[in-house]
Protein backbone atom coordinates (compact mmCIF):
# COMPACT_ATOMS: atom_id res chain seq x y z
CA UNK A 1 0.00 0.00 0.00
CA UNK A 2 1.48 3.25 -0.55
CA UNK A 3 2.43 5.66 2.28
CA UNK A 4 0.62 8.60 3.75
CA UNK A 5 3.40 10.77 6.18
CA UNK A 6 2.10 13.33 7.88
CA UNK A 7 4.42 16.57 8.01
CA UNK A 8 5.02 20.11 9.46
CA UNK A 9 7.19 22.43 8.32
CA UNK A 10 7.22 26.47 8.86
CA UNK A 11 5.45 29.09 6.90
CA UNK A 12 5.38 32.63 5.04
CA UNK A 13 4.81 33.93 8.88
CA UNK A 14 6.19 31.62 10.98
CA UNK A 15 3.13 29.30 11.27
CA UNK A 16 2.91 26.25 10.84
CA UNK A 17 1.74 24.90 7.97
CA UNK A 18 0.16 21.03 7.92
CA UNK A 19 1.42 18.22 5.27
CA UNK A 20 0.76 15.40 3.79
CA UNK A 21 2.94 13.37 1.96
CA UNK A 22 1.90 10.74 -0.01
CA UNK A 23 4.66 8.15 -1.28
CA UNK A 24 4.42 4.94 -3.49
CA UNK A 25 5.53 1.20 -3.34
CA UNK A 26 8.71 1.51 -4.88
CA UNK A 27 11.24 4.74 -4.38
CA UNK A 28 9.32 7.78 -6.18
CA UNK A 29 10.97 8.74 -9.62
CA UNK A 30 9.43 12.30 -9.18
CA UNK A 31 8.24 14.55 -6.59
CA UNK A 32 5.69 16.60 -7.15
CA UNK A 33 4.20 19.79 -5.18
CA UNK A 34 0.32 20.38 -5.03
CA UNK A 35 -1.23 23.67 -4.56
CA UNK A 36 -4.72 23.32 -3.73
CA UNK A 37 -7.69 25.70 -4.82
CA UNK A 38 -9.00 29.21 -2.94
CA UNK A 39 -10.22 28.49 0.45
CA UNK A 40 -9.86 24.77 0.22
CA UNK A 41 -7.93 22.76 1.58
CA UNK A 42 -5.36 19.56 1.03
CA UNK A 43 -7.60 17.02 1.98
CA UNK A 44 -10.38 18.76 -1.09
CA UNK A 45 -11.83 15.92 -3.27
CA UNK A 46 -9.90 16.46 -6.47
CA UNK A 47 -6.30 16.94 -4.90
CA UNK A 48 -7.08 14.07 -2.97
CA UNK A 49 -7.55 11.64 -6.00
CA UNK A 50 -5.59 13.07 -7.74
CA UNK A 51 -2.51 12.96 -6.13
CA UNK A 52 -3.60 9.29 -5.32
CA UNK A 53 -3.51 8.59 -9.05
CA UNK A 54 -0.10 9.96 -9.22
CA UNK A 55 1.30 8.08 -6.58
CA UNK A 56 0.05 4.78 -8.43
CA UNK A 57 2.00 6.00 -11.22
CA UNK A 58 5.32 6.48 -8.88
CA UNK A 59 5.06 9.93 -7.60
CA UNK A 60 5.68 11.18 -4.64
CA UNK A 61 2.83 13.76 -3.75
CA UNK A 62 3.39 16.48 -0.96
CA UNK A 63 0.01 18.61 -0.91
CA UNK A 64 -0.68 21.12 2.21
CA UNK A 65 -3.05 23.63 3.72
CA UNK A 66 -2.13 27.16 3.13
CA UNK A 67 -1.65 29.11 6.39
CA UNK A 68 -5.11 29.89 7.94
CA UNK A 69 -6.78 26.87 6.25
CA UNK A 70 -6.87 23.32 6.80
CA UNK A 71 -5.12 21.91 9.89
CA UNK A 72 -2.04 24.99 9.39
CA UNK A 73 -2.05 27.45 11.82
CA UNK A 74 -2.70 30.88 11.17
CA UNK A 75 -5.25 33.96 10.22
CA UNK A 76 -6.83 33.17 7.07
CA UNK A 77 -8.01 36.84 6.81
CA UNK A 78 -4.17 37.97 7.45
CA UNK A 79 -3.30 36.14 4.34
CA UNK A 80 -2.84 37.08 0.57
CA UNK A 81 -1.87 35.75 -2.67
CA UNK A 82 1.95 36.95 -1.41
CA UNK A 83 1.92 34.46 1.38
CA UNK A 84 0.59 31.54 -0.77
CA UNK A 85 3.54 31.96 -2.88
CA UNK A 86 5.75 32.15 -0.09
CA UNK A 87 4.36 28.84 1.65
CA UNK A 88 4.48 27.48 -1.63
CA UNK A 89 8.41 28.07 -1.60
CA UNK A 90 8.49 26.98 2.51
CA UNK A 91 7.10 23.48 0.96
CA UNK A 92 9.45 23.09 -1.52
CA UNK A 93 12.64 24.01 0.37
CA UNK A 94 11.23 21.29 2.87
CA UNK A 95 11.14 18.68 0.61
CA UNK A 96 14.51 19.40 -0.20
CA UNK A 97 15.76 19.44 3.08
CA UNK A 98 14.24 16.35 4.30
CA UNK A 99 13.47 14.20 0.73
CA UNK A 100 13.86 15.49 -2.61
CA UNK A 101 13.44 18.77 -4.48
CA UNK A 102 10.15 19.04 -6.66
CA UNK A 103 10.12 17.94 -10.18
CA UNK A 104 7.15 18.96 -10.88
CA UNK A 105 4.66 21.86 -9.45
CA UNK A 106 0.96 20.98 -9.63
CA UNK A 107 -1.62 23.66 -9.03
CA UNK A 108 -5.57 23.89 -8.53
CA UNK A 109 -7.35 27.20 -9.47
CA UNK A 110 -5.84 29.65 -7.49
CA UNK A 111 -3.27 27.50 -6.37
CA UNK A 112 -2.62 27.09 -10.30
CA UNK A 113 -2.00 30.88 -10.59
CA UNK A 114 0.55 30.62 -7.57
CA UNK A 115 2.77 27.43 -8.65
CA UNK A 116 3.04 29.59 -11.91
CA UNK A 117 4.09 32.56 -9.89
CA UNK A 118 6.74 30.64 -7.67
CA UNK A 119 7.88 28.30 -10.38
CA UNK A 120 11.02 31.02 -11.03
CA UNK A 121 11.92 30.19 -7.27
CA UNK A 122 11.88 26.80 -7.35
CA UNK A 123 14.97 25.79 -10.01
CA UNK A 124 14.58 22.20 -9.91
CA UNK A 125 10.81 22.11 -10.91
CA UNK A 126 11.11 21.43 -14.81
CA UNK A 127 7.21 21.32 -15.46
CA UNK A 128 4.14 23.27 -14.01
CA UNK A 129 0.57 21.73 -14.49
CA UNK A 130 -1.90 24.53 -14.17
CA UNK A 131 -5.25 23.07 -13.51
CA UNK A 132 -8.79 25.45 -13.54
CA UNK A 133 -5.88 28.13 -13.33
CA UNK A 134 -6.98 32.21 -13.45
CA UNK A 135 -4.54 34.17 -16.27
CA UNK A 136 -4.83 36.93 -13.29
CA UNK A 137 -5.09 36.34 -9.76
CA UNK A 138 -7.35 39.50 -9.26
CA UNK A 139 -10.17 36.81 -11.24
CA UNK A 140 -10.79 35.41 -7.43
CA UNK A 141 -12.33 38.51 -6.35
CA UNK A 142 -15.50 37.48 -8.71
CA UNK A 143 -15.89 34.96 -6.01
CA UNK A 144 -17.10 37.96 -4.02
CA UNK A 145 -17.78 40.78 -6.20
CA UNK A 146 -20.97 42.14 -3.97
CA UNK A 147 -18.36 42.85 -1.06
CA UNK A 148 -15.71 44.58 -2.97
CA UNK A 149 -16.85 48.39 -2.46
CA UNK A 150 -17.61 47.41 1.53
CA UNK A 151 -13.95 46.13 1.90
CA UNK A 152 -12.80 48.81 -0.20
CA UNK A 153 -14.43 51.45 2.02
CA UNK A 154 -14.51 49.51 5.73
CA UNK A 155 -10.77 47.94 5.25
CA UNK A 156 -12.77 44.45 5.91
CA UNK A 157 -16.28 42.41 4.99
CA UNK A 158 -16.75 38.75 5.74
CA UNK A 159 -17.90 37.11 2.45
CA UNK A 160 -19.57 33.64 1.75
CA UNK A 161 -17.40 31.25 -0.34
CA UNK A 162 -18.87 27.56 -1.00
CA UNK A 163 -21.07 27.79 1.72
CA UNK A 164 -18.61 29.53 4.23
CA UNK A 165 -18.09 32.63 6.01
CA UNK A 166 -14.36 33.99 5.25
CA UNK A 167 -13.28 37.33 5.75
CA UNK A 168 -11.15 39.38 3.50
CA UNK A 169 -9.12 42.37 4.22
CA UNK A 170 -8.27 45.42 1.89
CA UNK A 171 -5.03 44.19 2.17
CA UNK A 172 -5.24 40.78 0.33
CA UNK A 173 -6.73 43.15 -3.09
CA UNK A 174 -4.10 45.52 -2.96
CA UNK A 175 -1.84 42.13 -3.07
CA UNK A 176 -3.29 40.72 -6.07
CA UNK A 177 -2.91 44.37 -8.22
CA UNK A 178 0.88 43.56 -7.39
CA UNK A 179 1.26 40.92 -9.55
CA UNK A 180 2.15 40.95 -13.18
CA UNK A 181 1.46 37.59 -13.42
CA UNK A 182 1.22 37.49 -17.26
CA UNK A 183 5.20 38.70 -17.42
CA UNK A 184 5.56 35.78 -14.80
CA UNK A 185 4.40 33.37 -17.14
CA UNK A 186 6.06 34.28 -20.25
CA UNK A 187 9.52 33.97 -18.24
CA UNK A 188 8.70 30.27 -16.82
CA UNK A 189 11.20 28.42 -18.74
CA UNK A 190 9.89 25.44 -17.31
CA UNK A 191 7.37 22.68 -19.48
CA UNK A 192 3.54 23.69 -18.86
CA UNK A 193 0.57 21.87 -18.83
CA UNK A 194 -2.97 23.34 -18.92
CA UNK A 195 -6.07 21.45 -18.15
CA UNK A 196 -9.52 23.90 -18.22
CA UNK A 197 -12.99 22.45 -19.28
CA UNK A 198 -14.80 24.39 -21.22
CA UNK A 199 -18.15 24.89 -18.94
CA UNK A 200 -15.81 25.94 -15.71
CA UNK A 201 -18.52 28.03 -14.32
CA UNK A 202 -15.97 29.39 -11.85
CA UNK A 203 -13.07 29.99 -13.40
CA UNK A 204 -13.48 30.77 -18.02
CA UNK A 205 -11.66 28.94 -19.81
CA UNK A 206 -10.77 32.44 -21.84
CA UNK A 207 -8.52 32.48 -18.46
CA UNK A 208 -6.55 29.26 -19.70
CA UNK A 209 -6.36 31.13 -23.02
CA UNK A 210 -4.77 33.93 -21.68
CA UNK A 211 -2.25 31.58 -20.05
CA UNK A 212 -1.49 29.69 -22.61
CA UNK A 213 -0.67 32.79 -25.04
CA UNK A 214 1.35 34.47 -22.80
CA UNK A 215 3.70 31.24 -22.00
CA UNK A 216 6.22 30.17 -24.32
CA UNK A 217 6.55 26.57 -25.94
CA UNK A 218 6.86 23.98 -24.53
CA UNK A 219 3.53 24.02 -23.69
CA UNK A 220 0.48 22.15 -24.03
CA UNK A 221 -3.75 22.17 -23.61
CA UNK A 222 -5.63 20.05 -22.35
CA UNK A 223 -9.83 20.29 -22.60
CA UNK A 224 -11.85 18.67 -19.55
CA UNK A 225 -14.93 18.55 -21.54
CA UNK A 226 -18.19 18.49 -19.11
CA UNK A 227 -15.81 18.73 -15.71
CA UNK A 228 -17.25 21.29 -13.28
CA UNK A 229 -14.13 23.28 -11.52
CA UNK A 230 -13.36 21.60 -8.73
CA UNK A 231 -13.30 18.04 -10.60
CA UNK A 232 -15.60 16.49 -8.58
CA UNK A 233 -16.40 13.48 -10.82
CA UNK A 234 -13.46 10.79 -10.35
CA UNK A 235 -13.38 10.23 -13.34
CA UNK A 236 -12.24 13.70 -14.50
CA UNK A 237 -9.78 14.08 -11.67
CA UNK A 238 -8.11 10.81 -12.70
CA UNK A 239 -7.66 11.58 -16.32
CA UNK A 240 -5.85 14.73 -15.07
CA UNK A 241 -3.57 12.56 -13.00
CA UNK A 242 -2.96 9.78 -15.94
CA UNK A 243 -2.48 12.80 -18.23
CA UNK A 244 -0.03 15.09 -15.91
CA UNK A 245 2.23 11.04 -15.88
CA UNK A 246 2.20 10.53 -19.54
CA UNK A 247 2.90 14.32 -19.96
CA UNK A 248 5.87 14.33 -17.38
CA UNK A 249 7.53 11.66 -18.86
CA UNK A 250 8.57 13.73 -21.98
CA UNK A 251 9.52 16.84 -19.85
CA UNK A 252 9.94 16.85 -16.52
CA UNK A 253 13.49 15.81 -15.07
CA UNK A 254 13.81 13.77 -12.05
CA UNK A 255 15.56 16.35 -9.32
CA UNK A 256 18.30 14.58 -8.51
CA UNK A 257 19.69 15.14 -12.02
CA UNK A 258 20.48 18.52 -10.79
CA UNK A 259 22.87 16.87 -7.84
CA UNK A 260 24.42 14.50 -10.73
CA UNK A 261 25.45 17.56 -12.44
CA UNK A 262 26.94 19.43 -9.72
CA UNK A 263 28.81 16.23 -8.66
CA UNK A 264 30.61 14.84 -11.79
CA UNK A 265 32.00 11.67 -10.95
CA UNK A 266 34.42 9.15 -13.02
CA UNK A 267 33.59 5.47 -13.27
CA UNK A 268 33.47 3.36 -10.22
CA UNK A 269 32.93 6.17 -7.84
CA UNK A 270 29.98 6.86 -5.65
CA UNK A 271 28.98 9.99 -3.48
CA UNK A 272 26.07 9.42 -1.02
CA UNK A 273 24.95 13.08 0.48
CA UNK A 274 22.03 13.97 3.49
CA UNK A 275 18.84 14.51 1.59
CA UNK A 276 17.90 15.15 5.59
CA UNK A 277 19.29 14.63 8.97
CA UNK A 278 17.39 11.77 9.77
CA UNK A 279 18.81 8.49 6.92
CA UNK A 280 17.36 9.40 3.93
CA UNK A 281 20.40 9.93 1.13
CA UNK A 282 21.04 10.68 -2.05
CA UNK A 283 23.68 8.01 -3.69
CA UNK A 284 25.29 8.85 -6.94
CA UNK A 285 27.56 7.03 -9.19
CA UNK A 286 29.01 8.73 -12.61
CA UNK A 287 25.35 8.31 -14.39
CA UNK A 288 22.85 7.02 -12.21
CA UNK A 289 21.11 8.77 -8.84
CA UNK A 290 19.07 6.54 -6.52
CA UNK A 291 18.61 6.81 -2.17
CA UNK A 292 19.46 5.05 0.57
CA UNK A 293 17.21 4.48 3.72
CA UNK A 294 15.76 3.06 6.67
CA UNK A 295 12.47 1.67 7.32
CA UNK A 296 9.83 3.60 9.09
CA UNK A 297 9.94 1.73 11.56
CA UNK A 298 13.60 2.50 13.00
CA UNK A 299 13.19 6.51 12.19
CA UNK A 300 13.55 6.15 8.80
CA UNK A 301 11.21 7.46 5.61
CA UNK A 302 11.34 4.08 3.40
CA UNK A 303 12.58 5.77 0.55
CA UNK A 304 15.07 3.20 -0.63
CA UNK A 305 16.89 0.47 -0.23
CA UNK A 306 19.23 0.39 3.29
CA UNK A 307 22.57 -0.19 3.28
CA UNK A 308 22.57 -3.99 4.51
CA UNK A 309 19.69 -4.27 1.01
CA UNK A 310 22.25 -2.50 -1.08
CA UNK A 311 24.73 -4.97 -0.03
CA UNK A 312 22.82 -7.69 -0.80
CA UNK A 313 21.90 -6.38 -4.19
CA UNK A 314 25.61 -5.70 -5.23
CA UNK A 315 26.31 -9.44 -4.23
CA UNK A 316 22.68 -10.76 -6.05
CA UNK A 317 23.06 -8.89 -9.45
CA UNK A 318 26.86 -9.44 -9.58
CA UNK A 319 25.86 -13.11 -8.62
CA UNK A 320 22.98 -12.96 -11.49
CA UNK A 321 25.59 -11.06 -14.17
CA UNK A 322 27.80 -13.96 -13.80
CA UNK A 323 26.13 -17.00 -14.11
CA UNK A 324 24.17 -15.40 -17.38
CA UNK A 325 27.57 -14.44 -19.13
CA UNK A 326 28.97 -17.80 -18.57
CA UNK A 327 26.01 -19.86 -19.68
CA UNK A 328 25.64 -17.97 -22.52
CA UNK A 329 29.73 -17.95 -23.48
CA UNK A 330 28.79 -22.40 -23.17
CA UNK A 331 25.99 -21.84 -25.01
CA UNK A 332 23.79 -23.71 -21.77
CA UNK A 333 20.34 -23.64 -22.09
CA UNK A 334 19.75 -21.57 -18.92
CA UNK A 335 16.23 -19.72 -19.72
CA UNK A 336 16.35 -17.67 -16.45
CA UNK A 337 18.26 -17.15 -13.45
CA UNK A 338 16.88 -15.72 -10.03
CA UNK A 339 18.98 -15.11 -6.91
CA UNK A 340 17.46 -14.08 -3.62
CA UNK A 341 19.83 -13.15 -0.74
CA UNK A 342 19.48 -12.40 2.41
CA UNK A 343 21.98 -11.34 5.85
CA UNK A 344 21.65 -12.89 9.36
CA UNK A 345 23.85 -13.66 12.09
CA UNK A 346 24.69 -16.69 13.86
CA UNK A 347 26.77 -17.67 16.88
CA UNK A 348 29.96 -19.11 16.00
CA UNK A 349 29.42 -22.72 17.23
CA UNK A 350 27.37 -22.97 13.61
CA UNK A 351 30.72 -22.26 12.56
CA UNK A 352 33.37 -25.01 12.43
CA UNK A 353 35.69 -21.98 11.09
CA UNK A 354 35.22 -19.43 13.76
CA UNK A 355 37.85 -19.99 16.67
CA UNK A 356 36.27 -17.75 18.93
CA UNK A 357 33.66 -19.25 21.46
CA UNK A 358 30.35 -17.57 21.59
CA UNK A 359 31.20 -15.04 18.91
CA UNK A 360 28.92 -13.97 16.60
CA UNK A 361 29.61 -14.27 12.19
CA UNK A 362 27.80 -12.24 9.70
CA UNK A 363 25.97 -14.71 7.04
CA UNK A 364 24.64 -13.89 3.55
CA UNK A 365 22.75 -16.70 2.24
CA UNK A 366 22.73 -16.87 -1.58
CA UNK A 367 19.89 -18.99 -3.04
CA UNK A 368 20.01 -19.79 -6.72
CA UNK A 369 16.88 -20.45 -9.09
CA UNK A 370 17.86 -21.77 -12.13
CA UNK A 371 15.30 -22.67 -15.07
CA UNK A 372 15.67 -24.51 -18.15
CA UNK A 373 16.71 -27.80 -19.32
CA UNK A 374 19.71 -28.37 -17.18
CA UNK A 375 21.57 -31.60 -16.47
CA UNK A 376 22.58 -31.49 -13.10
CA UNK A 377 26.17 -31.50 -14.01
CA UNK A 378 25.41 -27.95 -15.86
CA UNK A 379 23.33 -26.79 -12.75
CA UNK A 380 26.59 -27.70 -10.45
CA UNK A 381 28.77 -26.08 -12.50
CA UNK A 382 26.66 -22.66 -12.74
CA UNK A 383 26.50 -22.88 -9.11
CA UNK A 384 30.12 -22.91 -8.87
CA UNK A 385 30.35 -19.70 -11.30
CA UNK A 386 28.47 -17.98 -8.64
CA UNK A 387 31.20 -17.85 -6.40
CA UNK A 388 33.33 -16.43 -8.78
CA UNK A 389 31.88 -13.66 -9.67
CA UNK A 390 33.67 -10.32 -8.62
CA UNK A 391 31.59 -9.11 -5.63
CA UNK A 392 31.89 -12.54 -4.22
CA UNK A 393 35.32 -12.50 -4.67
CA UNK A 394 35.73 -8.98 -2.73
CA UNK A 395 33.87 -10.05 0.13
CA UNK A 396 35.85 -12.90 0.55
CA UNK A 397 39.46 -11.36 -0.30
CA UNK A 398 41.45 -9.56 2.55
CA UNK A 399 39.69 -6.25 2.39
CA UNK A 400 40.88 -3.40 4.37
CA UNK A 401 38.41 -0.20 4.30
CA UNK A 402 40.41 3.27 4.38
CA UNK A 403 38.64 6.34 5.73
CA UNK A 404 40.80 9.68 4.97
CA UNK A 405 39.01 13.36 5.52
CA UNK A 406 38.31 14.94 2.49
CA UNK A 407 38.99 18.59 3.19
Amino acid sequence: MPKRIKLEFTGSDGQSIAGLLELPNSNPHTFALFAHCFTCGKDVVSASRIARSLTANGFAVFRFDFTGLGSSDGDFANTNFSSNIADLIHAANYLREHYRAPALLIGHSLGGAAVLAAAESIPEASGVVAIGAPADPQHVTKQFACQLDAIEKQGVAEVNLAGRPFTIKKQFLDDLAEHNQPDKIAKLRKALLIFHSPVDQTVSIKEAEKIYQAAKHPKSFVSLDGADHLLTNAADAEYVASTIATWSSRYVTAADAIDRQDNPLSKGHVLVAEKNHQFTRTVLSDSHVWLADEPTSVGGSDLGPDPYEHLLAALGACTSMTIRMYANRKQIPLEDVTVELNHSRQHAKDCEECDVKDSQIEVLSRYVTLKGALTEQQQQRLLEIADRCPVHRTLHSELEVKTILKE
